[in-house]
């Protein structure tokens, strides 16, 4: 008998309590009778796959292709690669139908045959969506079904320019034994379709289901076979959605699209800033703005802070939208200005943004020490910057990227660190401070007095006030 691994696919002769490859505990299973050794004897490469200098492969046949929606095009390096297999895998209900479905009617209405497999949908489900978004076209063909000789056999005479399929743990192989979404029947079925896209061309979009930490279920081989991986996000209490590449062989790995989630679909939000600011022009105490960096894409986010003495013994910490971690040692960095260890602290962001890089340290800060003192720092003020334990203020990358992203936000004032505008131009009409800890970053937002305060780099001419 053999035994396989539920996580990663590994095989071994006899049961173990943990699998050799992976490192998970009491994940093999049995599977069925051990697989014989045979090796592999060399043979002839036909004709047309052998070997040919790389000066002369047709590289116009990897060119990607716009797909209508600009969002899903930016996370992808510019559109669909013919014969390109993309994953796209998050919770349910985020929307992965709908975006999907959507991108094979825009596909569907520039001339192009679509063909939607759904294997958790009937038809007629799938047809009400389709009404709701505006999805309906003659060119996008809609299929129930959950066999995948039968969906292998629509590839070959349908011959469609574009495949979805929804989603790849609901297909099965009746020639392989084990239950769909098992590792034997996942790994069947997506090397029968990655196999059917390669040779007819197709791009083609699996949808994946992920298991409750969050990882793609099934085995692991399916994310090495696979050409993109993507991920979408969403809180069920806000319509924002986030689309991240993890993997991707025809561009950047590290971008983020974004979308919005209403009641005729989901549409792409090429600026998606406004979303995470206040809409109050009044000035509060806690507040700050920071810029996170999702991909190559800067996003100007409000960080707000409520600092109460605490009734109960033990003061609580609670944070939404930002790493919990990070907000402790902001808060112990911050005791040195001011004690908060005898109160309850909450910090958010505004829009159900998450915000995780470190380069929202110092907007953190500044908001914890604006709401325990009771006052608002300047109007339109951006920190940029990391915290070390020291009080320490780090420099982050792309500052002036960050910089210029909230100047066209109306952003007037910005605190950076000390060093962190060279060889950066400051745009026109900010006032950017350098300061080396946190310290220093406090006494110019909140309590320095104006003679001890360094020059302002900018449009601040030397002996100007600063701004309130």
């Amino acid at each position: 008998m053999a035994y396989t691994c539920t996580e990663c696919g590994h095989s071994n002769p006899k049961w173990l309590g943990r699998c050799p490859q992976c490192q998970a505990w009491g994940t093999l299973e049995e599977t069925g009778p051990a697989a014989t050794s045979v090796r592999t004897k060399a043979k002839a490469a036909p004709a047309g796959r052998r070997a040919a200098p790389i000066t002369g492969v047709d590289g116009t046949l990897a060119r990607a292709r716009p797909t209508g929606v600009g969002e899903f095009d930016r996370v992808l390096g510019g559109g669909l690669v013919p014969g390109a297999v993309i994953l796209l895998a998050g919770e349910p209900g985020v929307g992965k139908s709908t975006l999907l479905l959507d991108v094979a009617a825009r596909a569907a209405r520039a001339s192009a045959r679509a063909l939607y497999v759904s294997g958790e949908e009937s038809a007629g489900q799938v047809r009400l969506r389709a009404e709701r978004i505006g999805a309906l076209e003659d060119s996008l063909l809609l299929a129930a079904e959950t066999d995948l000789g039968v969906v292998l056999g629509m590839i070959d005479s349908e011959k469609p320019d574009l495949l979805v399929i929804d989603s790849v743990q609901t297909l099965a192989s009746s020639d392989v034994e084990g239950v769909p979404g098992g590792v034997t029947q996942v790994r069947e079925v997506a090397a029968g379709v990655i196999r059917a896209a390669k040779d007819h061309g197709i791009p083609t979009i699996l949808v994946g289901h992920i298991t409750k930490e969050g990882t793609v279920a099934g085995p692991r081989l399916l994310e090495h076979l696979v050409d993109v991986v993507c991920s979408f996000e969403g809180d069920r209490h806000s319509r924002l959605r986030l689309l991240r590449t993890t993997k991707n062989r025809f561009g950047p790995a590290d971008e983020v699209g974004c979308f919005d989630m209403t009641e005729t679909g989901i549409e792409s939000l090429a600026d998606p800033s406004g979303l995470f600011l206040s809409r109050s022009n009044t000035r509060a105490p806690g507040t700050c703005l920071a810029v996170s960096q999702e991909g190559r894409r800067p996003m100007v986010v409000e960080v707000q802070a409520l600092v109460e003495e605490s009734a109960a013994g033990n003061p609580r910490r609670t944070v939404s939208g930002v790493d919990g971690n990070r907000v402790a040692m902001n808060i112990a960095v911050t005791s040195k200005y001011t004690k908060l260890g005898k109160h309850d602290v909450f910090v958010a962001t505004v829009g159900g943004v998450r915000v995780s890089e470190p380069a929202a340290d110092l907007a953190v800060c500044l908001a914890l020490v604006s709401a325990a003192v009771d006052r608002p720092l300047y109007s339109r003020l951006v920190a940029i910057g990391e915290i070390s334990l020291s009080g320490e203020i780090r420099n982050v990358p792309n500052v002036g990227l960050r910089l210029a992203e909230a100047a066209r936000l109306g952003v007037t004032n910005a605190v950076v660190a000390r060093g962190a505008l060279e060889n950066v131009a400051v745009p026109a009409g900010m006032r950017v401070k350098e300061c080396e800890t946190v310290i220093d970053a406090i006494d110019v937002v909140l309590t320095g007095a104006e003679e001890t305060r360094p020059v302002w780099k900018g449009s601040r001419a030397p002996g100007q006030e600063a701004p309130v």
